[in-house]
């Protein structure tokens, strides 16, 4: 088995105020083929046995035990995680083990926490998973949080998200901070890529985009014969556009899953839809920077209008829409 060592800056930090599928997946190339990055079988998991400012170990062990709880209880997926144990060793430490806890890294000054891989790059299988905390910034287990700290359970959430094979999601709003920087105003999904302000507790429940992603990569209680898809492209000028936020909102659920065009034809499919009638929007990938969700090298255009479907499509129980055609004009 060959293994490959990748990382994943996973939550970037903000200046607080006084997120064919539903979602970006990981994956390697394997033989000219993108394999998306999964557990094959549950997952075992250490604790480091040190805590940090204001959380103690045990404190940790508890607050990372809810939030891999919370992933486990999704019905539609079948992924099951199991608690290995307390340890010495240090996350990020290539040992066969994967491992959570803190670590000091003032080099990271915008990073709260950061999810790292070790895969079989002949499969795509992960075998080892590790995720720190960056314990120069101060943390809360506190049930309603305290403010000027960041929630340890929310955090751990959605680093157990990219543990688990997802990457960012784009359904949040933030706005551009004097000094420099975003801050949240709202999202749409724990894998959004920029963290809450202190004091929030807010990304401690998942949403139904969360919810969609992780049941398309381990889909269970029929998921795939119960939900459906939109499928589309988008262009602007005749082109396909890559890197365009495509959103389904349904009217009746209220309820957002969004996906991203992946290709230079602007192909897109939004997974995991409640079957029914849905308003898909598109939009530039203007609310974190976009090598949040691609590699720093791509082009990703920003410069084009929100546009709308001109009718309401329906997503099919068990089957996909057909090409929906979203045509963009530049700003």
């Amino acid at each position: 088995m060959n293994r490959a060592w990748i990382g994943v800056l996973a939550v970037l930090l903000v200046a607080a105020a006084e997120p064919a599928s539903a979602y970006l997946k990981f994956g390697v190339d394997v033989g000219g083929r993108t394999v998306v990055l999964k557990w094959n079988g549950t997952p075992r998991y250490f604790v480091n046995d040190r805590g940090a400012s204001g959380v103690s170990a045990s404190d940790l062990q508890a607050a990372v035990g809810r939030a891999f709880a919370t992933w486990q209880a999704v019905p539609t997926a079948s992924l099951s995680y199991e608690f290995a144990g307390v340890t010495a060793a240090n996350p990020l430490d290539e040992d066969g083990s994967s491992t959570l806890g803190f670590l000091s890294r003032p080099d990271l000054d915008r990073v709260l926490a950061s999810t790292n891989f070790v895969i079989d790059d002949t499969t795509g299988e992960i075998v080892e998973s590790d995720i720190f905390f960056n314990s120069e910034f101060p943390w809360s287990v506190a049930p309603g949080g305290e403010p000027d700290r960041y929630d340890l359970e929310s955090i751990a959430l959605h680093e157990i998200g990219h543990f688990s094979g997802l990457g960012h999601s784009a359904l949040g709003e933030t706005e551009l901070m004097p000094g420099g920087g975003r801050r949240v105003l709202s999202t749409g999904a724990v894998m959004f890529p920029i963290a809450f302000g202190t004091g929030s507790t807010a990304s401690r429940t998942l949403k139904p985009d969360d919810i969609a992603g992780i049941s398309g990569i381990y889909p269970d209680g029929g998921f795939e014969e119960s939900t459906g898809s939109i499928s589309g492209r988008v262009t602007l000028n005749g082109q396909g556009v890559f890197g365009a936020h495509v959103v389904a909102f349904n009217p009746a659920t209220r309820t957002m899953i969004a996906s991203f065009t992946l290709n230079d034809q602007g192909d897109f499919t939004i997974a995991g839809l409640s079957p029914g009638p849905h308003v898909v929007r598109v939009e530039p990938l203007d609310d974190a920077e976009t090598d949040s969700f691609f590699d720093p090298s791509a082009t990703i255009p920003l410069d084009f209008r929100v546009a709308f479907s001109d009718r309401l499509v329906v997503a099919p129980r068990g089957a996909d829409s057909g090409i929906v055609e979203l045509k963009v004009v530049g700003k």
